[in-house]
């Protein structure tokens, strides 16, 4: 099977091309000037907003090419226009199994046999380092691997990107649950809020994502978003939201037994969120490894520009 070289412009196929990341990946390959396509799916049904994205894409430049998750042959005959496959598919709503349809994308894949490089949806946690894991949430870092099994089992070649917590969701609200943007008098701060976390601009996540599609470097391997200046702690964030605001917050300091008492009473998503929660503000589960510069994105691209937190949280104010 032939490798595209790095800099080679090639036919990409976008999964989930109208959710939050993929829109994005959509627009970075065809900036990257790969000949893109973008999977449209009957499912979409009436969604008119979901319409019209998708045929701004054309507008772009992008292909539309139908399928379905229930009709394997449509799939297959998607994959077969294509030399790579990008899954953005959100795992967000938990439970609705979104990550575990991979494996028919993964079937169609195997059948047409062509794909050189399969991106599936991953980008958060790495789900080998998660097999302690809290559940219910445990269940998204096992749907992944049971992804990863059934891409490695049937050979085929990919690569996999984590490492990041998604500004939108943790920067925007200071990482408060519950919303999405900045408390106005009170922020809760979890354990002594001095844990190192990962942010990124899913801006950034996708142009990373753009720039592995046929670097040969990165075949068949994990890539670690983690760029220097967005390492930060909970404390940090906040710090830097007082600063521009002029305003300081009234601090509430939660325990990790706080932070997970009556977690059982909670709603399964809510439970699930939980978890995820604890593991990255309280167990430093992004940062308490080390990975090698031939392993991370900004260290790999250099030339991407990707945005600190400082400035994200200026559209804010």
């Amino acid at each position: 099977m032939r490798e595209t070289n790095c800099g080679e412009k090639t036919r990409v196929l976008v999964v989930g091309g109208t959710g939050s990341l993929g829109r994005r990946i959509v627009k970075e390959c065809l900036a990257e000037g790969h000949e893109t396509y973008v999977l449209q799916r009957p499912e979409i049904g009436c969604d008119i907003e979901k319409l019209h994205l998708l045929h701004s894409y054309k507008r772009l430049g992008a292909h539309l090419i139908e399928g379905s998750f229930s009709d394997h042959q449509s799939l297959v005959s998607a994959v077969k226009q294509v030399d790579i496959v990008v899954s953005a598919m959100s795992g967000v709503h938990f439970r609705t199994h979104n990550i575990l349809v991979q494996l028919k994308l993964v079937e169609a894949i195997k059948e047409a046999g062509n794909v050189k490089r399969f991106i599936p949806s991953e980008f958060g946690m790495d789900p080998t380092r998660m097999a302690h894991a809290i559940p219910p949430g445990s269940e998204t870092f096992e749907q992944k691997l049971e992804v990863r099994n059934a891409i490695e089992a049937a050979g085929i070649p990919h690569t996999y990107l984590v490492g990041a917590c998604f500004a939108a969701y943790f920067v925007g609200n200071l990482s408060q649950m519950g919303t999405l943007v900045p408390p106005k008098q009170k922020v809760d701060i979890y354990g002594d809020g001095n844990v190192k976390v990962v942010f990124i601009d899913e801006d950034d996540m996708a142009k990373y994502t753009a720039k592995t599609l046929n670097d040969p470097r990165t075949m068949n391997k994990t890539v670690f978003v983690r760029p220097t200046d967005n390492i930060l702690t909970q404390l940090d964030i906040v710090q830097i939201w007082e600063k521009l605001t002029g305003k300081e917050l009234d601090k509430t300091y939660v325990s990790a037994n706080d932070f997970l008492a009556d977690i059982e009473d909670k709603e399964i998503a809510h439970q699930a969120g939980l978890g995820h929660f604890f593991h990255i503000f309280y167990e430093g589960c992004l940062t308490d490894h080390e990975i090698r510069d031939d392993e991370e994105a900004s260290k790999l691209y250099p030339d991407v520009e990707y945005k600190r937190m400082d400035e994200y949280l200026k559209i804010f104010v």
